[in-house]
């Protein structure tokens, strides 16, 4: 397999979460990365591209995770893993930014190697 991982980071409304998580980690060389939104009335929202494009998606709640199921259930989804990260933060905010460090870092190098 190889090469870099596709992450698509999935929250409410692309504007905090997922927004914060695709800026850190734009410039990493082990991932391309995508962000969107569940909702309709979201900066940019989760299309059937995006989520055939990712080889992961990071959902920050159980609730996106669900949405994505219900609206997409004739689609082969790729795995979904959420990351119960509530919606009490602004854009950048950096204990958001260490947040996604602690729980992504070591699940993309894990992913990474049994990909190898």
């Amino acid at each position: 397999m190889g090469g870099r991982l596709k992450i698509l980071f999935v929250c409410a409304m692309n504007k905090q979460r997922s927004a914060t998580a695709e800026r850190i980690y734009r410039n990493d060389p082990r991932v391309e990365v995508r962000s969107a939104g569940v909702r309709t009335d979201a900066n940019r929202r989760v299309s059937e591209a995006d989520l055939r494009w990712a080889d992961i998606v990071f959902a920050m709640e159980q609730d996106h995770k669900r949405r994505i199921v219900r609206q997409f259930e004739k689609l082969e989804l790729p795995r979904i893993d959420v990351l119960e990260i509530p919606d009490d933060f602004e854009f950048m905010d950096p204990e958001l930014q260490n947040a996604l460090h602690m729980m992504l870092d070591p699940e993309i190098d894990r992913l990474l190697v049994s990909r190898q």
